[in-house]
């Protein structure tokens, strides 16, 4: 149970966000819905309360707009100004392979939201998470991780850009991220691990193209073949709040079991010098 613990889920309005927040809000967990779209929030925060029967002080609906760098700092100086103690940071938002385009600061809109945005999220809110601790982060990956590669001359894809290569390499920097914060998070309290969800039914794919004509069977095999958004989230409320995890730092899983990852996904060296250049990226000085 969840009882008394704060958990930002950053996307929480719909697919596996709003999943995971209707996951913890059943284990009595009080839920900020970190979502871009007010509208939408507000009506996914009331489907979710009328699902669980919960109270609708368990649910807060904040903006944050993971593409602006302003709402960034913005939600975390209000976060920090209203709540005692946050609990679990649970990184879930994400573009998919979106035709090109940029973000406010003008990074690249996959890299820009999926890694740059949370990248300073999480630093921002690193010493509430630590006056809180035993605290968690999750962060959400993917298996296509697999296809990405870190490339430190064109992390913002002004050479060239290739959507399906730049959602790949977002989900490999989300590795790389989790694995260099856990390292500079030993001892503190504050445990960091990532998750591969799977292939879900959300809305994610919506920049997908997928031919009128095979549409109805695309549809009918995705009902069949993929995961439910609550499947989805399994995972990720499991490393909120398991006890199955403490003490486990920098792993990442998928169906609630630790993943042995590819080479690219641990590279120590690499994963530092990405943190190094996401610092300078979002203007942290330290």
């Amino acid at each position: 149970m969840m009882n008394g613990k704060t958990i930002i889920v950053t996307g929480a309005n719909s697919g596996i966000g709003k999943a995971t927040a209707a996951g913890i809000v059943k284990l009595q967990g009080r839920v900020i819905m970190a979502c871009r779209d007010l509208r939408r929030a507000e009506e996914a925060a009331r489907e979710i309360l009328q699902e669980t029967g919960s109270d609708r002080s368990q649910l807060i609906v904040k903006q944050l707009d993971l593409a602006s760098l302003t709402s960034v700092h913005t939600f975390c100086r209000d976060i920090i100004k209203e709540e005692p103690r946050l609990d679990v940071l649970i990184n879930n938002a994400g573009v998919y392979q979106c035709p090109y385009a940029q973000t406010e600061d003008g990074f690249e809109m996959q890299f820009g939201v999926n890694h740059l945005g949370h990248f300073l999220l999480t630093h921002l809110l690193l010493n509430l998470l630590k006056q809180s601790a035993p605290s968690r982060v999750v962060v959400v990956s993917s298996k296509l991780y697999k296809h990405g590669h870190i490339n430190f001359e064109d992390l913002n894809s002004e050479q060239s850009y290739d959507k399906a290569f730049a959602y790949s390499r977002s989900k490999l920097a989300n590795l790389l991220f989790t694995r260099e914060l856990a390292r500079r998070l030993e001892g503190s309290g504050v445990a960091v691990n990532a998750l591969t969800p799977g292939i879900v039914r959300t809305n994610l794919g919506r920049h997908v193209h997928v031919p009128v004509l095979a549409k109805p069977l695309f549809d009918l095999l995705s009902r069949g073949f993929f995961k439910s958004p609550e499947e989805g989230a399994r995972t990720s409320v499991y490393l909120a709040c398991s006890p199955d995890v403490e003490g486990v730092q920098g792993k990442c899983f998928a169906d609630c079991k630790p993943q042995v990852l590819l080479d690219k996904a641990t590279d120590e060296e690499v994963a530092r010098k990405l943190w190094d250049m996401s610092e300078i990226m979002v203007g942290i000085t330290t």
